[in-house]
């Protein structure tokens, strides 16, 4: 076995001895030893596994939760629904996914907020609006390649502020939500749209600030 994937196989049993315990005690320092001991994971080890501590294992939890919503995307039939069915999709698939693990994701999501917690709160949530974004098709490497993923990431905490709090059957008001913030946005794409448009039609050097202002090539 390589030293990845020894790494890899101690992060799993780690993370799985962890979660039981997570929505009572959070995720500290003092839960990650007590789940590497659990696992039987030397503590030597648990360290080589996670360097930076509980951050990386918590970043671990949500990139592990990421990887389950693009395997069960991979299978579904994303590609015959239009782009904002394809998001809305995709959002509900990466909270239904740790439906299960719902109060660590919840405590996961307060610890990141952390200024303790960080660049892993940045990388965590980068990481799973890409792969949403991905799994969705897209693959724009342009001015639009950031702004689509700063418009979801809007979409995305709010949405999920919500699930957490929604004791609703089904959690039909997050999905109600949902729907109603990709229609906003959908919206401000619209209108956002017209204005590149009609901003870009005007002579120089207008046309030139506008096209400053609202970049063209979506």
């Amino acid at each position: 076995m390589t030293a990845d994937k020894h790494y890899d196989k101690a992060r799993a049993q780690i993370l799985k001895a962890a979660l039981p315990d997570v929505p009572f005690d959070g995720w500290t320092g003092k839960s990650m030893r007590n789940a590497a001991k659990k696992a039987g994971v030397e503590s030597g080890l648990a360290r080589l596994a996670f360097p930076g501590g509980t951050a990386d294992l918590v970043l671990y939890f949500v990139q592990q939760g990421d990887k389950r919503m693009a395997s069960k995307l991979a299978k579904s039939d994303l590609p015959s629904m239009k782009v904002r069915e394809r998001i809305t999709f995709a959002v509900r698939t990466r909270l239904e996914v740790d439906e299960a693990n719902k109060e660590a994701l919840r405590r996961a999501t307060a610890y990141l907020a952390l200024p303790t917690s960080g660049t892993a709160g940045v990388r965590a949530l980068y990481g799973t609006l890409d792969a949403i974004w991905r799994a969705a098709g897209d693959t724009s490497t342009d001015y639009n390649f950031y702004t689509k993923r700063l418009i979801l990431s809007g979409v995305y905490t709010s949405t999920l502020a919500v699930w957490f709090g929604d004791d609703s059957e089904g959690h039909e008001k997050t999905w109600e939500f949902l729907d109603r913030r990709i229609a906003d946005v959908m919206q401000i794409e619209k209108v956002k749209g017209r204005a590149e448009k009609f901003l870009g039609a005007l002579p120089s050097p207008l046309g030139l600030v506008s096209r400053l202002r609202y970049p063209l090539g979506r």
